[in-house]
């Protein structure tokens, strides 16, 4: 294989409204389409960050909690590079999002 890169990330949300404020007006991604399918009573956003990634926000009135544990909901971490992580920090902080204290991964050293 010959992979380039990120082509999308799938997340499942169970409060479609909050999510989609998240993404689009704390992150600033910006919407390539937003699609209610009827038949599945779900709606369908697909985001972009810098014209790059796409970021498919998925919902469902009938979705199941994840049965696995330690990653027991939702996506395990969604990570994007940045040009300043304590200033990234801090902006989110500004929009009143919780933010863990920065780590450095103990293999890549980042």
């Amino acid at each position: 294989m010959n992979i380039q890169g990120i082509h999308h990330i799938a997340i499942l949300t169970d409060n479609y409204e909050s999510s989609k404020r998240f993404y689009t007006e704390v992150l600033g991604f910006e919407i390539i389409r937003e699609t209610y399918r009827a038949e599945r009573q779900s709606y369908k956003l697909d985001l972009a960050i810098a014209g790059q990634y796409q970021v498919e926000l998925f919902s469902f009135p009938e979705f199941r909690e994840r049965g696995s544990y330690p990653e027991a909901k939702g996506l395990r971490h969604l990570a994007f590079a940045v040009d300043n992580v304590e200033a990234a920090a801090e902006e989110l902080k500004a929009k009143n999002v919780r933010v863990e204290p920065i780590r450095i991964d103990e293999f890549t050293h980042k």
